[in-house]
């Protein structure tokens, strides 16, 4: 897992999404085990915006992460973000294995790289159904690596702050 002892900038993001770009998945096949499915109604007219947002990681963004990567989320994007923790800063390496891209159903999911805190697949997405709910859900497949399994509530306490960030950040941009 990688921790800074700062606040990174832009330009340590960009010398790490270099690295990041060259690792593969770390997994051959999504863990079965830590399946999180969380879900945020958001007004009718949330659904355009949030999309929008999604592809472009401005819901990493309004969550409060320092981001960069090689596009939009697009298949074999690989994105690098930094979470602020206090004084301290996660990385999280990710690659965008697919991307949903139907008119009422839209959003992409991403694999880790090494250095990412947790093993697995986070699915984002928002969703306009039948009768007119929109939805947004993020769904996190997930294991802990290495030694975090030796302290399993911090870890998971990690993720569920920053999954408390992201579901807080589409009701904003839903908003807007």
């Amino acid at each position: 897992m990688s921790y800074l002892a700062w606040r990174p900038t832009r330009a340590d993001l960009a010398e790490r999404l270099v690295q990041a770009r060259a690792q593969r998945l770390t997994y051959d096949v999504v863990p079965t085990t830590g399946r999180l499915t969380q879900r945020v109604p958001l007004p009718p007219e949330g659904f355009e915006p949030v999309a929008r947002a999604l592809l472009e990681w401005g819901v990493h963004r309004e969550a409060g992460m320092l981001v960069v990567a090689t596009g939009d989320a697009a298949p074999g994007a690989t994105v690098l973000s930094a979470a602020p923790f206090g004084p301290v800063s996660v990385l999280a390496p990710c690659r965008v294995v697919a991307v949903l891209d139907e008119p009422d159903h839209r959003g992409f999911r991403y694999g880790t790289l090494p250095g990412h805190p947790v093993i697995g697949e986070e699915e984002f997405a928002v969703r306009r159904h039948d009768d007119g709910r929109v939805e947004f859900t993020l769904t996190s497949t997930s294991r802990l690596p290495g030694l975090a399994r030796l302290a399993p509530p911090a870890a998971r306490l990690g993720q569920h702050l920053v999954n408390r960030r992201y579901l807080a950040a589409v009701r904003v941009l839903a908003a807007r």
